[in-house]
């Protein structure tokens, strides 16, 4: 134990394995996986950036969710692969600040993206005459900014709050990475997060009125296609909102999972099995999602 936070200079993360073979595989895997979301998302940005065709609300919008996931699968991925092939579990306290700070940012962006997006799919299956008006080229921008924006404040001031309590509870965090409930639960006393947790309650009623926003959004959308009168009408008009739908399901399913399991299914193993899946599987398979019914994005590639 340690007296207080001033005198932590580095935190050990929890590894996916613990002999040397192990690690290596894990590493083998892990850069298997960074390497395709960098390409995944690497060859949206550049379709969408470079073919004019694709400059529509809809591709601006996946353009900044790519870069999202880039950003967000980098924050994690490459300090775990290094620390597996150097056979280490460190990483240093400024360095856990960072992770936690970008990994938070991102996470908030890519759900106020996600929430921004359905909108973006109401007004064009339930308002499409309306569409030119409602989604021009700087309403776009300003809710983008107002996404991007309201996550670097989020994560600003979750950040703050989190390295501002004293931690005298060991620094080995019980995840692959730094993030907000495990660097808590290393806190002197439960008096002493309070502040935190009231953060994170205000975030959690956001983060529901998201929720609900989504979820009106998606009824509003199935009665409008439902009532198109021809078959082939409502299919082409729901497949442009079926890769939104599963990404938004995927992200929203494996962070719920995450930190909604009940207390008897936390055990090391589950806890990185879960993690991963919500911190690393979106942003590999986002791409996958999108690209796969998409034809223009296929012919843009």
């Amino acid at each position: 134990q340690m007296s207080n936070g001033s005198s932590i200079t580095q935190f050990l993360l929890l590894a996916f394995a613990d002999t040397w073979e192990l690690q290596l595989l894990t590493f083998c895997l892990f850069l298997g996986i960074y390497l395709a979301a960098l390409l995944g998302n690497g060859l949206i940005i550049t379709a969408v950036a470079c073919d004019h065709r694709l400059h529509t609300p809809m591709y601006f919008f996946l353009l900044n969710l790519s870069l999202v996931d880039l950003g967000s699968i980098s924050t994690t991925l490459p300090k775990d692969m290094a620390n597996s092939l150097w056979d280490t579990r460190a990483i240093s306290y400024p360095g856990c600040a960072a992770q936690l700070f970008l990994f938070t940012f991102l996470v908030v962006a890519e759900y106020c993206l996600l929430t921004v997006m359905a909108y973006d799919r109401y007004i064009a299956i339930c308002k499409p005459l309306h569409y030119g008006t409602l989604l021009g080229s700087r309403a776009c921008v300003h809710m983008a900014a107002a996404a991007w924006g309201s996550a670097f404040l989020h994560a600003v001031l979750h950040t703050a709050n989190t390295f501002s309590l004293p931690l005298c509870k060991g620094n080995a965090v019980a995840q692959f990475f730094c993030e907000i409930p495990q660097i808590l639960k290393l806190s002197c006393s439960d008096s002493d997060y309070l502040r935190e947790v009231g953060l994170l309650v205000v975030s959690v009623c956001l983060a529901l009125g998201c929720f609900v926003f989504l979820v009106v959004s998606y009824v509003q959308i199935l009665r409008a296609v439902l009532r198109i009168p021809s078959e082939q009408g409502r299919h082409k008009a729901f497949s442009t909102c079926l890769p939104h739908l599963a990404v938004v399901s995927l992200f929203v399913s494996t962070a719920m999972f995450a930190h909604l399991k009940p207390p008897t299914m936390s055990s090391p193993v589950i806890n990185l099995v879960v993690s991963f899946l919500y911190s690393v599987v979106p942003p590999a398979v986002n791409p996958l999602i999108y690209s796969m019914r998409n034809q223009e994005l296929k012919d843009a590639l």
